[in-house]
């Protein structure tokens, strides 16, 4: 495997799938070997658009292809957990789409399963590996802000949206939270790490999903973040960390940004460019690449503790709120 092509296998046929089917062909080693969906047809409609050779129509069909190298799994929310443990129970490595699961005990269920398995296992937040994210964390880390005392991000879209749409419908895993909200929990616990105290509020929508809500971290070292995501407003997606001599601001779609500005005390802004081609979905598949060629299970970027923790901050958002699931 550390020389030859990687072979991806896609799960589900939906948006997500064809963006992230778009950004593999922008590396070289990477191979769409198969793709798999509930039904034969939606299976060969995709693979005739995308030119990949396979198409099966069950996951279980998908998930047996002794050939496939790794997985993605890019189905709505409430059908993570049992597509990607079909695929870790046949051996297969995994990148599946955030949030891994509706709530942490099934996704510690995944990760036990993959590391007994000695299966590759990954989420795919791709906002971790991008590099202008990487670069913000490096600059924190090495004091270049200062003490980290603030965090402020939002992520929000106008609509509407239809009470049988993803976002809205609790049998998909619907609600503001898991969808939107997941980026400024990701962002602030990037920056700040796992909070000591959690407070949230939300207006729950007419199906029982949350439509805007806004979350209160706050850690022992006295530092605060404040958080908003929502479905009825397009909010600013701006995100910031603010640190005793400084400050970093990410510009609108601050989850897949390219560029940063660093403000440090005393000094003129550096606006900091991180261009690169397609979406960006690629930068997450290059590092399963990278994990599949060294041998790893857990990728170092996307960790499986870091995965867990998240998905209990969310839990505790969701039972402050409101919102539960079946």
């Amino acid at each position: 495997m550390s020389e030859r092509t990687i072979r991806w296998g896609i799960l589900s046929t939906g948006g997500i799938a064809e963006k992230f089917t778009e950004d593999l062909r922008l590396l070289p080693e990477a191979e769409v070997l198969a793709v798999g969906s509930r039904t034969p047809a939606a299976a060969k409609a995709f693979a005739d658009r995308y030119g990949i050779p396979r198409a099966y129509g069950s996951w279980r069909e998908l998930a047996a292809d002794d050939d496939l190298d790794v997985i993605y799994v890019a189905t709505p929310h409430n059908a993570h957990h049992e597509a990607a443990l079909i695929c870790v129970d046949a051996g297969r490595g995994v990148l599946c789409e955030k949030p891994l699961t509706l709530d942490a005990a099934r996704a510690r269920e995944l990760i036990g399963a993959a590391e007994a398995g000695g299966v590759f296992f990954m989420e795919a937040m791709w906002t971790r590996c991008l590099p202008a994210v990487r670069r913000a964390v490096d600059l924190v880390r090495d004091g270049a802000i200062g003490e980290p005392t603030t965090v402020h991000a939002s992520f929000g879209l106008a609509g509407p949206f239809a009470p049988e749409h993803r976002l809205r419908n609790p049998d998909l895993g619907g609600g503001a939270l898991l969808d939107l909200g997941i980026y400024p929990v990701t962002f602030a616990h990037l920056m700040l790490g796992a909070p000591d105290e959690i407070r949230a509020w939300a207006r729950i929508g007419p199906e029982g999903t949350d439509e805007n809500t806004g979350m209160v971290f706050g850690y022992a070292s006295g530092a605060v973040a404040a958080l908003t995501c929502g479905i009825v407003g397009g909010t600013s997606n701006t995100a910031t960390v603010t640190g005793t001599a400084g400050r970093i601001e990410f510009p609108p779609s601050f989850h897949h940004p390219r560029q940063i500005t660093l403000y440090r005390a005393g000094a003129e802004p550096e606006v900091l460019e991180f261009d690169f081609d397609g979406g960006g979905y690629q930068i997450e598949a290059a590092e399963v690449h990278r994990c599949l060629r060294a041998g790893l299970v857990e990728s170092p970027l996307v960790p499986w503790a870091t995965t867990i923790e998240i998905m209990d901050i969310l839990d505790a958002v969701r039972r402050q709120i409101g919102v539960r699931y079946e």
